[in-house]
């Protein structure tokens, strides 16, 4: 049971770096467009 555990704790770890990871490309993305926006006025 414990290997069962740690097997979805690592699985968990893994897609949160995902979710963090298109979250911040995501982020970065939208800060570009507004910086584009603003250098544009």
């Amino acid at each position: 049971m414990k290997s069962a555990s740690d097997n979805a704790g690592d699985l968990i770890d893994e897609l949160q770096l995902v979710y963090n990871k298109a979250r911040q490309g995501s982020i970065t993305q939208e800060i570009s467009e507004i910086v584009g926006g603003a250098a544009a006025v």
